[in-house]
């Protein structure tokens, strides 16, 4: 084993991924996600780096861009410099999508343009660095990635809601809240709007800003915001289906 990788339970695997426990245990057995086991007779445990090349390199790649202090425009083929760029790809998107999932291709794009132009709307002349996002798919394995690095959910909230101090309050609000104003307008809007498909369909949302993390299903009566152990700069989705 290398020293000071990062090693995670097989629940925690399980829950990045979207499976269960069972289903995880039975990739292990025929060899399609390998676990480790750090002891002889200890339980299956999963390094964090296979775990994300296995969700995809797109999600990876988002995540070391978004938490990365280097300031550098993403690979051409991932980049949206501006919101037509965003929104050609994303109809690209949708006509691909219809092809192979006609029953949710349009909620599908629906939540990731929201999540897009959320990103753009509340960086809107403030970016802190680099303009745009970071928005690949693959429909494969099944996934969208969207991230910015942008001001952040807390930033942008603070502006109409001063009494917010930390990212997970923020995250929570944007999820639950309808906010209204008329400079900024309607923000948290989108994403409440987001929630509201994911919990109806069977669509899975993982969603962090800062150090504050989501994760949402179909189902779910609440938003659970949890502290994550590293913070990130603007925005980071997943979208899987």
């Amino acid at each position: 084993m290398i020293m000071n990788e990062t090693i995670i339970p097989i629940a925690q695997a399980a829950k990045m991924i979207g499976i269960s426990i069972d289903t995880l245990r039975r990739w292990d057995a025929s060899g399609k996600l390998i676990a480790i086991r750090p002891g002889k007779g200890s339980h299956r445990m999963y390094r964090l780096r296979d775990i994300e090349i296995f969700m995809t390199d797109i999600f990876s790649m988002a995540k070391r861009w978004v938490i990365s202090d280097v300031p550098e425009e993403p690979a051409k083929s991932f980049y949206c410099a501006n919101s037509s760029i965003f929104q050609t790809r994303l109809s690209r998107m949708e006509g691909e999508l219809q092809t192979v999932l006609p029953d949710l291709f349009s909620l599908i794009s629906s939540v990731t343009g929201e999540i897009g132009n959320n990103s753009f709307d509340h960086n809107l002349g403030k970016w802190p660095d680099i303009n745009g996002i970071f928005f690949a798919y693959d429909l494969s394995k099944k996934m969208v990635v969207l991230a910015d690095r942008g001001l952040g959910i807390l930033e942008t909230l603070k502006r109409v809601k001063e009494s917010l101090n930390n990212h997970q309050d923020a995250l929570k609000v944007a999820f639950t809240e309808v906010l209204t104003g008329r400079a900024p307008e309607h923000r948290g809007n989108g994403l409440k709007y987001v929630r509201k498909i994911v919990t109806g369909y069977p669509i899975r949302l993982t969603f962090q800003t800062g150090d504050a993390k989501l994760n949402l299903k179909e189902g779910d009566s609440d938003v659970i915001i949890e502290c994550s152990s590293q913070s990130l700069r603007g925005c980071l989705a997943l979208i899987r289906f």
